[in-house]
């Protein structure tokens, strides 16, 4: 059994800075891949950026320059910094790890955080 808990969302003006964490607990051997995505209100969901267990980083254009994806792997977490936000960012971020269970296994499963909210508004 595996938990994602997401964390850091809320409101912020226009031009400011946030950071999200997603942390996961349970039944957990090695975590590969971590991932953000957003899906704002009416539309599609987007990724926005991977860190692979070796701690390469990857972007959307829509994050590309002002985000930045990284990973504690002691702490099981992975944090998304986010600045020179604007109204299009305003979305529901979620997280998604990809699990190794156990070493006596080589089957690997997508986990998804519940979501956190961030609006951007005057």
């Amino acid at each position: 059994q595996v938990q994602l808990v997401e964390s850091g969302g809320g409101l912020v003006q226009p031009g400011g800075s946030l950071r999200l964490s997603c942390a996961a607990s349970g039944s957990i051997f090695l975590i590969y891949d971590m991932a953000w995505y957003r899906q704002p209100p009416g539309k599609q969901r987007e990724l926005l950026a991977t860190i692979s267990s070796a701690g390469s980083a990857t972007y959307a254009d829509s994050a590309k320059g002002r985000f930045t994806i990284s990973r504690d792997d002691p702490k099981k977490t992975v944090y998304l910094q986010m600045s020179s936000l604007n109204a299009e960012d305003t979305a529901t971020y979620y997280c998604r790890f990809n699990i190794e269970n156990s070493w006596r296994s080589a089957e690997r499963r997508d986990y998804w955080g519940q979501g956190t909210q961030v609006t951007v508004s005057s």
